[in-house]
């Protein structure tokens, strides 16, 4: 058992329902510009992936969202491999009532759920249960912390 195995003992999966909304449709309709029932909006299942920094959403959820390919990043997957991946900005991660707009990577066929979005949800992952749990010390609402 190597040194990350024993401060990160295997969780198992952990998935979790997680409503997706396009920012500039939300934005668009709170200014009366698009329709509230226009918002592009998808629930899909994602993964909890607490050794991604940032959240990846598949090509085809990007499009249907209407997100556009802002930039490109250098990603490192858990082999080593690096890659240029597509970068798009304005999507809303809701997830058991909490929400949060970040950037997400496009890749892959499956939604994962990164660090960014779960730390200012102030989400933890239950390994014993395999579930989200809000963080104990702030159950109502996300607190974070500035220093």
């Amino acid at each position: 058992m190597g040194f990350k195995d024993q401060l990160m003992p295997d969780m198992g999966e952990v998935k979790v329902q997680v409503k997706l909304t396009s920012m500039r449709d939300a934005d668009d309709a709170e200014d009366g510009k698009l329709d509230p029932s226009a918002v592009r909006t998808l629930t899909a299942t994602g993964m909890v992936d607490t050794g991604a920094v940032r959240s990846v959403l598949p090509p085809l959820v990007a499009q249907r969202l209407g997100l556009k390919t802002r930039r490109q990043q250098v990603v490192e997957y858990a082999d080593g491999r690096k890659e240029a991946v597509g970068v798009v900005r304005g999507v809303i991660f809701e997830i058991m009532g909490r929400e949060v707009q970040e950037e997400a990577y496009v890749l892959g066929d499956e939604v994962l759920i990164g660090q960014t979005v779960l730390e200012v949800m102030d989400l933890l992952v239950d390994c014993k249960r395999h579930c989200l749990v809000p963080n104990p010390a702030h159950p109502d609402q996300p607190v974070n912390k500035l220093k």
